[in-house]
């Protein structure tokens, strides 16, 4: 038990910076897939019918196709046509680009769940439909769509493990160099595993409160329908 100890203390200070970086990519990666999520939503729901589908065609090829060869991709193949991205570069926009993909059927879906009856109040307001779009419809929303964004945060915390395939020193890609000169396999992907655990389990905690305080169809419950519950 001593021995072990005395190897978590070696390992600690790279297996945090490991931990660090998968935060890093975490929150990076979520930042811009959530605005890429919603431009495609927006953009699936134009009347421009040519946009609307250059849209729909992007998020279907993304969501046909494994992330990790979308890794690939972006870090190996886009320098052949001169774009040059270092590894973190890559690691963001590969994820988010994924994401993106998916949360955009999350933003159209709660986009297309606010009741018609708020558009039609607001043209007869005078409002035009970006204005109502931006003013009304967003808000609302919003309160249905952040049960699955949080799930898919989630998700994507798990998924950055996918990185260390182009080199990107997140925990596991440090885990593997630590076991490959350590030989003690065991040990360190059990200390990583449970690292994974003390981040995703509380956070997932998190959504399912989150999900029962919003209830359904993302409106916050009332106090009468709390205690009924």
């Amino acid at each position: 038990m001593n021995g072990f100890f005395h190897d978590l203390a070696a390992w600690a200070p790279d297996l945090w910076a490991g931990t660090k970086i998968t935060v890093l990519l975490t929150f990076a990666s979520m930042a811009v897939a959530l605005v890429l999520g919603l431009l495609l939503a927006l953009a699936r729901l134009s009347e421009r019918r040519v946009l609307a589908g250059a849209a729909t065609a992007f998020v279907e090829v993304i969501r046909g196709s494994p992330l990790l060869l979308q890794l690939f991709y972006i870090f190996y193949v886009f320098p052949f046509f001169g774009l040059r991205l270092n590894k973190f570069e890559a690691g963001v926009i590969g994820l988010a680009i994924n994401y993106g993909a998916y949360l955009s059927e999350v933003f159209r879906a709660g986009i297309e769940a606010v009741d018609k009856g708020q558009w039609e109040a607001a043209g007869a307001l005078g409002l035009s439909r970006g204005l109502t779009l931006r003013l009304v419809v967003l808000p609302q929303a919003v309160r249905i769509v952040i049960p699955p964004i949080g799930n898919y945060f989630i998700s994507l915390f798990k998924d950055t493990a996918l990185v260390s395939t182009i080199s990107i020193p997140e925990l596991i890609f440090t885990g593997q160099l630590i076991a490959a000169d350590s030989f003690k396999y065991l040990q360190v992907y059990s200390i990583i595993f449970v690292i994974y655990l003390v981040i995703s389990y509380p956070a997932s905690l998190g959504v399912r409160a989150l999900e029962r305080r919003l209830g359904p169809g993302g409106r916050p419950r009332g106090r009468t329908q709390g205690r009924a519950a």
